[in-house]
């Protein structure tokens, strides 16, 4: 039984000297643990003669000091280890280099239509997101009763029954050019591109939070053939010379006429393919000259000047022109796809 005893504090030795960091704990719980092989052998002292079981106790308990001995001063290398390496840096050691971001498309394709129309003298205009029902609505000739507001799902801030201080998140940036149109006189040339908000269901080519970009012209004299060659400009700039455009009538409460405007496809030409359901074009925006009463909601008198508006949603520009097939990848973050453009 010494014997057994002695062989066990050798190999508890040799343990304890060659047990690493990770693993010191496991090696305390297998030499001193309940099911150890010394808790083992306490466990049948019983069995032994007075004599017997004084001796092996005596030797048991030694044998237990220096092994709690051992572990305690390897405990403290351990302890020391851990504090070197926590204050020493290897300095020539490459460091990791963090992520850089990247533009989106989505600021590419901005900027890209901010240039264009420049080009054309326009300026740029901008107004608030969260907007009152007034700017949003009721001076774009869309009144409280007006059928045209069930095509708005509209994420209110502030919704009264009095109607009075009513605000919202804008569902399109129209406001800009009310609030322009306010305090400028014409002759007017802005666009407003910025960040819009409806609460509507997301897919492929919907999302409650887009992009829009508005257009606004008013002088003297102006009619549909200003709107339809700013228009073929700026389509043939930002997707290329081998598109063109049509007007098709339609229906807004801000202008008269209303006209949705589509581009030929670019897959196909015009002729038509799945791209575009064999149609041979796309829908892109709306647009048509300013309503008579819109001007005069902001002061400017209709019968001595008029005006021509559009907007549309950038991120559809930016599906078309990069072939983005679905408009949450422009809002994901994800830089695998970013880093693309």
């Amino acid at each position: 039984m010494e014997q057994k005893i002695k062989q066990l504090l050798e190999e508890a030795r040799v343990a304890i000297a060659t047990a690493g960091v990770a693993d010191l704990q496991l090696v305390e719980a297998r030499l001193l643990g309940r099911k150890s092989p010394l808790s083992e052998i306490m466990a049948g002292l019983g069995n032994l003669s007075p004599e017997e079981r004084k001796q092996v106790g005596i030797l048991i308990n030694q044998v237990k000091a220096e092994i709690t001995q051992l572990l305690e001063i390897k405990k403290q290398e351990v302890f020391t280890i851990k504090q070197k390496s926590a204050t020493e840096r290897d300095t020539t050691i490459p460091g990791i280099k963090p992520e850089v971001g990247h533009l989106s498309p989505l600021t590419y394709i901005n900027r890209e239509l901010v240039d264009i129309f420049k080009e054309l003298g326009f300026e740029v205009a901008e107004g608030p997101e969260a907007e009152t029902e007034q700017y949003n609505f009721d001076m774009l000739n869309i009144p409280a009763s007006h059928p045209a507001r069930d095509e708005w799902d509209t994420f209110w801030l502030r919704h009264e029954p009095d109607g009075k201080n009513n605000t919202l998140l804008r569902t399109h940036t129209s406001p800009v050019q009310i609030r322009y149109m306010l305090s400028h006189k014409p002759p007017i040339r802005i666009i407003a591109p910025g960040r819009t908000f409806r609460f509507e269901a997301e897919d492929a080519t919907h999302a409650a939070v887009f992009s829009q970009i508005e257009g606004l012209m008013i002088d003297k004299n102006i009619s549909v053939a200003h709107l339809k060659s700013v228009l073929l400009h700026f389509v043939r700039r930002i997707l290329g010379d081998d598109h063109d455009i049509r007007l098709r009538p339609s229906f807004f409460p801000f202008t008269e006429p209303s006209f949705e405007v589509d581009i030929s496809c670019g897959l196909c030409k015009g002729v038509g393919c799945k791209g575009c359901s064999n149609k041979g074009w796309l829908e892109l925006m709306g647009a048509g000259m300013v309503h008579p009463q819109v001007l005069r909601n902001v002061g400017i008198d209709p019968n001595e000047y008029s005006g021509f508006a559009f907007g549309g949603g950038i991120e559809r520009l930016a599906m078309l022109k990069y072939g983005i097939d679905d408009i949450r990848w422009l809002l994901s973050g994800d830089m695998k796809f970013i880093k693309q453009f």
